[in-house]
């Protein structure tokens, strides 16, 4: 080959193969632009292609995963943004996005998602090992969570002036005095600080506030503006500080000794973890009743941490919990006492006079098992049977649901229930399919409304199947609420269709005497 025409040969080759293409460096204008990432209301809105950049600029990233759909996503939205100019006020370095899921499969199953909202917590860029947020839902609370966690949780306390103004300035502060803050405990301390978001917390080592507040030796003190004031929780010189011993304490010592009832107290009653919980019913707008205070509040301070005080006012917005007892307004004032694990309910034999001496009898009789619960029940219906659904109340219910010669179909249910609403037409049009069949009973019970000796309902609607025959045999069902799978499961003499169907959700109120709810879907396996 002639030499001259070589140059020309290698020009046609490197142009015609792309590996042949001349390599080296881009100049910056040749660079693509990073994508830039959408915002909504202060919240960066990502997708599977700008996770990744948003976690390189973000050390500190919170991503929420919703569901366009979902109704406590929708709740969630606009104190999720308030979080985030709260956060962006006061220069905390986090940021807040969201991801849809529906919408990012690919990110829903990579970080485990199953249920809306999910929020995790990413930290440095870690995408492997995100931190599950368990805080509040309201945007203080979810600041507050965020900010123990990208600074300190707990204020370093250098001299008297501010240990007292830390004091004076919250109802509830936890100081923790350590002689050595590179101790183990101290670390154990800062933990729970973490996510008490409902204590403000310091911590020292200076001699001086040891001896200020009258301490020797390791000691984590809470400071309240109620009751004793103060509370000391020694550390153990041998075993050291247990966080499940002062998480204890913490919650036990900050709960009043006497609590009243209301929307804004009632989910800090229900988490502090006192199983037994003695409830005073007055009518506050009475003279009479109030005076009943002290004496009740005189009896408090012996069950501390092993029996809750509480007032409800039947003047107030407290119909709901008068249900939950069986009770009417005009039954003020009386004392009933309640286990919130076993659900069994106590009354005063003799439903006497609220004083010092009398509280504090009663409790020793409950906790000694000296006094037998009671059972709500409903009274019979005088047409309880004259409808297609059959309506069951605790009083007959074992005459009806154990007859030997019926097979008993029934759901327990909730009025304030969404699912039991929504299969409330699929049993009615059950019950009118089989009401000529004599051996065969479709009937409902207000399980919030009526307690019985065979089992407790927990969560609504339940449906539970009593077959005919001796031994009092209960089959539960679980399949699928819909009235052709609802008879398959009745003429299969209460065998689940082979292909069984996916359970379908129900729900639990979220205490012993929830809220009256207009709506809900708590307990779906989509939304929580």
């Amino acid at each position: 080959m002639s030499r001259q025409f070589l140059p020309v040969l290698l020009l046609l080759l490197r142009a015609s193969c792309p590996w042949g293409q001349e390599q080296g460096p881009k100049s910056p204008s040749e660079e693509p632009p990073e994508e830039e990432i959408p915002k909504e209301d202060g919240i960066l809105v990502l997708s599977r292609r700008t996770l990744g950049l948003a976690l390189r600029e973000h050390p500190a990233l919170l991503v929420e995963f919703y569901a366009p759909w979902c109704g406590h996503c929708k709740a969630l939205a606009p104190e999720y943004s308030k979080a985030a100019a709260l956060l962006a006020a006061d220069s905390t370095a986090v940021t807040l996005s969201k991801v849809d899921g529906p919408a990012q499969p690919e990110l829903a199953e990579e970080f485990g998602v199953t249920e809306y909202p999910t929020l995790k917590f990413f930290r440095n860029g870690n995408r492997t090992h995100p931190e599950e947020y368990t805080g509040p839902r309201e945007a203080e609370g979810i600041a507050e969570w965020l900010r123990r966690r990208v600074g300190p949780s707990a204020m370093r306390l250098e001299d008297e002036a501010a240990a007292q103004a830390l004091i004076d300035g919250r109802d509830l502060v936890v100081i923790g005095f350590f002689l050595d803050l590179q101790d183990e405990d101290v670390a154990t301390f800062l933990a729970l600080a973490r996510d008490a978001l409902d204590m403000t917390f310091g911590l020292t080592d200076r001699p001086r506030l040891f001896q200020q507040f009258g301490l020797t030796k390791d000691t984590v003190v809470l400071f309240k503006k109620f009751d004793e004031g103060r509370a000391d929780f020694p550390v153990d010189e041998e075993l050291g500080l247990d966080l499940g011993d002062l998480s204890r304490f913490l919650v036990t010592h900050s709960m009043h000794l006497v609590t009243e009832f209301n929307s804004k107290t009632s989910p800090k009653i229900f988490a502090a973890r006192i199983l037994n919980h003695l409830l005073l019913f007055v009518n506050q707008t009475l003279a009479s009743h109030r005076e009943l205070l002290a004496g009740f509040g005189e009896a408090a301070p012996r069950f501390r941490g092993q029996v809750l005080f509480v007032v409800v006012d039947v003047a107030a917005d407290n119909e709901h919990v008068l249900q939950y007892f069986g009770l009417k307004a005009e039954a003020a004032p009386t004392l009933r006492f309640i286990n919130i694990e076993t659900t069994k309910k106590y009354a005063p034999v003799d439903g006497g006079h609220v004083t010092a001496a009398s509280v504090t009898a009663f409790c020793h009789a409950v906790l000694n098992s000296q006094v037998k619960p009671y059972l709500l029940s409903q009274e019979v219906p005088p047409d309880w049977d004259q409808r297609p659904v059959k309506t069951l109340v605790g009083k007959n219910f074992e005459q009806v649901a154990f007859d030997e010669t019926k097979n008993v179909f029934v759901k327990f249910y909730a009025p304030w229930c969404t699912h039991c609403k929504e299969m409330a037409p699929a049993w009615e049009a059950l019950a009118e399919k089989y009401q000529d069949h004599e051996d065969i009973i479709i009937a409902q019970l207000d399980a919030t409304a009526n307690e019985l000796d065979a089992f407790a309902v927990h969560s609504f609607p339940t449906l539970k199947y009593f077959p005919a025959g001796p031994g009092r045999k209960v089959i539960e069902y679980k399949s699928t609420r819909d009235l052709e799978t609802l008879s398959k499961f009745l003429d299969n003499g209460g065998v689940v269709p082979t292909e069984e169907p996916t359970e379908e959700p129900t729900e639990e109120p979220a205490a012993p005497f929830p809220e009256p709810r207009a709506n809900s879907t708590v307990g779906s396996k989509e939304e929580l």
